[in-house]
């Protein structure tokens, strides 16, 4: 037996599948230690070499400095089942950070993810790595959603809300408003060093329930959500990263298998557009208050995201149905052209004013 002196210095606990509802879990926890990775060697070698016989499920989140292409990377957190990993980007550097780069593209290892667009475009822009095989939790809960009948949202989940959610856990996560407010305050909060035990806390909190929440939702998803969810995972990790060679050097977008169609699912292809908008249109684009992109959420099946602050600032993203986001683009454009015949009335009544003097 280990004497305390040879215990990892950080332990958490994971909930265990198959528990009767959060309020059990305080008895069905298993205690696991949560390793501070500065070295691959610290990593287990199924992960650092996927292989078709030894396929993993684990817990995946990325923490860091204005988290995008053009931010800055600091932790990587991995949840197994007997073990969290926290791989720490700013002492491992990135000969730590490409030491993982063939588990973050293998099929062979699901990374659970909750919302993983901006993780994918800072692994992508910062170290070159394309991740793929995700099962994102925030797209998981829409299937759901609508597999069950519930009218569309058109706002997206967010990771403090799902763990409150008793369905997959009943769990209160008042300590990541702390984070954020240390973040608004701090936004370098991340790359500090040595990590306080706050920092690794709230990094091993941020994963350490995804496996379980997985369970819980494979568990109601039905044939076509799951194939759905593979669609759009992959299309989510494509989102921000823009590639001037259309994603040709990306793993294939898994198509909706052709069984479904023939057992009477609804099944239609998916698609990601991105469109370019005018300078000085996205505001147009944007309308008062959000109202023209609600307007469009409320008109087409189909998931629309701006670049924002983190950018890029002059794009649209679609994801959805070939139909619905066709529909999306022909709304888009209609508003971009009025704001480009407005542009050129504006222009003509300035010439005519001048003329006139």
């Amino acid at each position: 037996m280990a004497s305390p002196s040879d215990r990892p210095p950080h332990q958490t606990q994971v909930p265990l599948f198959g528990c009767a509802g959060f309020e059990a879990l305080s008895e069905n926890r298993l205690l696991v230690p949560i390793h501070t990775v500065t070295d691959p060697s610290q990593l287990p070698a199924d992960f650092l070499e996927p292989s078709l016989d030894r396929k993993l499920v684990i817990g995946f989140d990325c923490e860091g400095i204005d988290l995008c292409r053009n931010g800055t990377l600091c932790i990587m957190q991995f949840a197994f089942p007997d073990a969290v990993y926290l791989v720490d980007a700013i002492e491992g550097g990135e000969a730590l950070i490409q030491a993982c780069r063939q588990a973050l593209e293998s099929n062979h290892i699901t990374k659970v993810i909750h919302d993983c667009k901006r993780d994918s475009e800072a692994l992508y822009y910062q170290f070159g790595i394309k991740l793929h095989n995700v099962m994102d939790t925030q797209v998981a809960y829409s299937l759901i959603e609508e597999q069950e009948g519930k009218e569309r949202s058109l706002d997206h989940i967010s990771f403090v809300s799902l763990l409150a959610d008793p369905r997959y856990c009943g769990a209160s996560y008042d300590e990541k408003e702390e984070v954020r407010v240390l973040m608004r305050k701090d936004p370098g909060f991340w790359a500090y060093r040595p990590m306080s035990e706050l920092m690794i806390r709230t990094a091993a909190d941020d994963v350490r329930f995804l496996l379980y929440i997985y369970g819980k939702m494979m568990e109601k998803l039905n044939k076509l959500s799951l194939s759905l969810l593979k669609v759009r995972g992959s299309l989510y990790c494509r989102c921000f990263c823009l590639d001037n060679n259309e994603f040709a050097d990306w793993p294939p977008v898994p198509s909706i298998p052709g069984e479904l169609k023939a057992e009477g699912y609804p099944a239609e292809e998916e698609i990601l557009s991105v469109l370019n908008v005018p300078p000085g249109g996205m505001g147009r684009v944007i309308g008062k208050r959000g109202a023209c992109i609600m307007s469009v959420k409320q008109s087409c099946n189909a998931e629309i995201f701006l670049g924002g602050d983190k950018g890029p600032p002059d794009k649209v993203f679609i994801i959805g149905p070939v139909k619905e986001v066709r529909k999306a683009e022909a709304i888009f454009r209609g508003r971009m052209l009025d704001l480009w015949l407005f542009d050129i009335l504006v222009q003509i009544a300035k010439t005519g004013e001048r003329l006139g003097e």
